[in-house]
């Protein structure tokens, strides 16, 4: 059994006040009303302005490293990215209060959706080190892509503020997303060793299990063990685009045939023909202009993510570790 944080940890928490359907203050009055009740230390920095994040993420992982703490972050899959990333080599231990849409990193690592939940989960959690994917200088914890997914990322944003976050609207938004016209990718793959070129609508990059699953790709492409899932999707019509959806949301989607899955160690993707060195990849849900080539591969070093100790089995993402407590 898990045993407990020592009580003098403190915690230093992020807010990010736009994530999920709770407002600000009622976020923060659960986090403080649990955290007193068990006499816990901790810092709340609630930030309003999604441009300012990265900026307190640093600030906050600096006073964390100084105290010892936690790093904590209550809020989506992006913003969970955007701290991670200043968390990662800092020898600062993670946690994550998921307050989301689709929440894919939490859920993964058995952290609840509901905030009173998960912060009782954090206070009985245990350190466990967990596989972080990269593609050039950024992180990413669920999935990077390029081509079509972002796009439906971008369009989903937009209806988000039009009609408010659910898993519904986000299913709305794919529908008209893939009703337009779209252009194809042309790119070279280098991947552990072998060079093709693809013709390709999209290339999803995976390192969540959890979503991997759900649509139906196969263990053998599954993430972990320093591998990534490769989702590559041939060139089809709208119509073939809307029973891939079907078939995502019924988990059969590499019974397509023009769905190819693969997992890679080390990956190098390469426009053949562009006009600027620069591609938008989405990850984690927000979007990145980064410089071609684009090269995907596990971090050197894993996140130490606070894991509640029901969800604790000694292995997080394929990466065999030992569980550590957080005490040492």
């Amino acid at each position: 059994m898990a045993s407990h944080p020592r009580q003098a940890l403190r915690f230093h928490i992020i807010v990010n006040a736009r994530s999920g359907r709770m407002d600000a203050q009622s976020k923060c009055a659960t986090i403080r009303k649990i955290l007193d009740e068990c006499g816990r230390d901790y810092i709340l920095h609630v930030v309003h302005d999604a441009k300012a994040l990265r900026a307190i993420a640093k600030k906050t992982v600096d006073e964390a490293r100084r105290d010892g703490g936690v790093v904590v972050i209550a809020g989506g899959d992006g913003s969970i990215n955007m701290v991670a990333q200043a968390v990662l080599g800092s020898g600062c231990t993670f946690a994550v209060l998921p307050q989301g849409t689709f929440n894919y990193f939490g859920r993964t690592h058995g952290i609840p959706e509901d905030l009173e939940q998960a912060v009782r989960a954090m206070l009985m959690a245990s350190v466990c080190p967990v596989q972080v994917g990269m593609v050039n200088n950024r992180i990413f914890l669920v999935n990077a892509s390029l081509g079509l997914y972002p796009k439906l990322l971008e369009d989903r944003e937009v209806y988000k503020r039009q009609l408010g976050r659910s898993r519904l609207v986000a299913l709305w938004s794919a529908i008209v997303t893939i009703w337009r016209q779209h252009r194809n990718l042309r790119i070279r793959i280098d991947q552990d060793g072998e060079t093709r070129d693809l013709l390709t609508q999209t290339v999803f990059v995976g390192n969540n299990r959890l979503q991997l699953e759900q649509v139906g790709i196969p263990p053998a492409a599954q993430p972990g063990d320093g591998r990534l899932a490769v989702v590559t999707l041939r060139p089809v019509g709208k119509f073939s685009l809307f029973g891939l959806l079907l078939r995502g949301a019924a988990g059969t989607l590499d019974a397509a045939d023009s769905v190819d899955s693969f997992a890679a160690t080390d990956m190098t993707i390469k426009p053949r023909f562009a006009l600027s060195a620069w591609s938008k990849v989405a990850l984690d849900g927000e979007i990145f202009w980064l410089r071609s080539p684009l090269r995907f591969k596990v971090a050197s070093e894993p996140l130490l993510l606070l894991k509640p100790a029901n969800a604790a089995t000694g292995v997080a993402d394929g990466l065999h570790y030992g569980h550590e407590n957080i005490d040492k």
